[in-house]
């Protein structure tokens, strides 16, 4: 009888904690979570593409490479979460915590960050070309060797965030806080900063000017 039970609790552990880290929530292209709880998921290289995930809690969950391609995530929590090469192209992120999120080398193209916050978020070599940051909250992010091409941070917060080495062309900064953040070596043509403040910015162009 012992070893029966035991034989049993063995194979049960493994689906049950499986069941856990799913929440209530089905690992699918356009699943259907909406507050769904999957804080601390072990969820790399899942295809949740068109999924809704909005206001759901993924702080720290492990989410390297997955596919959000189209993921509505407003409001979603992803704090300290880990979406190195991820796929995040024209997902909606509006009002979602990314702060301390790992976002390194991410492919988020023409995608809805309007007040997100990415403060101390990494996004070290991430695709965020044509990508909408109005008034994101993204002090002493890196950015460093990132692309924003045709990016919108109207009024975003920036504050000591380093874009040394960035693609920053055609990009809007107006209204935005700079200051003390790091620009050097990053390709600027086009690139927009009136009413910028660039006070300590290293690397900024004069806002009177651009």
């Amino acid at each position: 009888m012992r070893i029966v039970l035991s034989c049993i609790l063995a194979l049960c552990a493994v689906p049950f904690a499986d069941a856990q880290v799913a929440g209530n929530c089905r690992i699918q292209p356009g699943a259907v979570c909406v507050a769904a709880s999957l804080r601390g998921a072990n969820l790399p290289k899942a295809d949740l593409s068109r999924a809704d995930l909005s206001r759901s809690d993924l702080s720290g969950a492990e989410l390297a490479e997955a596919r959000l391609y189209r993921a509505r995530l407003q409001r979603a929590n992803f704090q300290r979460a880990n979406l190195a090469k991820a796929t995040l192209d024209r997902a909606n992120l509006r009002g979602a915590n990314l702060s301390g999120a790992t976002l390194a080398g991410a492919s988020i193209s023409a995608a809805d960050l309007q007040g997100a916050n990415l403060g101390d978020a990494e996004l070290g070599g991430a695709n965020l070309n044509g990508t909408s940051l109005r008034y994101a909250r993204m002090s002493s992010a890196s950015l460093r060797g990132a692309s924003l091409e045709r990016a919108d941070l109207v009024g975003a917060d920036l504050r000591n965030a380093d874009l040394s080495g960035a693609d920053l062309r055609g990009a809007r900064f107006e209204k935005a806080n700079l200051s003390g953040a790091d620009l050097r070596g990053a390709q600027l043509e086009k690139t927009a900063f009136r009413g910028a403040n660039v006070r300590e910015c290293k690397g900024c162009p004069d806002p009177g000017t651009r």
